[in-house]
């Protein structure tokens, strides 16, 4: 665990000020869930609840069969970070973040699919491959996540098949929150 050497107090009614600089770092926002955990040693942990990652089994259950099914990589996001992958190194897409791309079109709540006209991004921060469609988990009216696949650098276009797989799972996985 890493200090930050920032100190707050807790107020009267037991309430604690999250400081911005480690909310921004973070990506915690407004509203956000976060869990609480306590150790044998006195410590208080707070972390961000991510209810897809509680489903990490079903979603790379969901992201192997989508992938085979479609024929290209599939990825499932929460809202801040990778849960599954297939078809793919799971040791270099373990853990990372959503492009900033990916967390604008899940904030206006649309989906993506990439057919060769138009400008094609990244969802993944840090790895240069695009989005071929991508479709936002909702789950209770809440965006919770998003369901991707990956083409590769070449100019290769999202199939009527993988745009309708991308959707499905999305959907599969709304319910299964629920």
């Amino acid at each position: 665990m890493k200090a930050t050497g920032i100190v707050r107090r807790i107020d009267d009614l037991g309430r604690v000020v999250i400081p911005k600089e480690i909310r921004r770092t973070m990506r915690i926002r407004e509203g956000d869930p976060l869990e609480i955990y306590t150790t044998s040693d006195g410590e208080v942990i707070f972390k961000k609840y991510s209810p897809i990652d509680e489903l990490s089994d079903g979603a790379l259950q969901a992201a192997e069969v989508i992938s085979k099914l479609g024929g290209a990589p599939a990825v499932i996001f929460d809202k801040d970070h990778v849960v599954a992958v297939s078809g793919v190194s799971k040791k270099e897409y373990s853990q990372r973040r959503l492009s900033r791309a990916l967390e604008e079109m899940l904030e206006s709540r649309r989906s993506y699919e990439y057919r060769g006209s138009g400008e094609s991004f990244r969802p993944v921060e840090g790895i240069d491959v695009r989005a071929l469609a991508v479709s936002p988990i909702i789950s209770g009216g809440d965006i919770t996540g998003a369901v991707a696949f990956l083409g590769g650098k070449d100019d290769r276009t999202v199939t009527d098949d993988q745009a309708m797989l991308c959707k499905a799972a999305a959907m599969f996985l709304g319910k299964q929150v629920e």
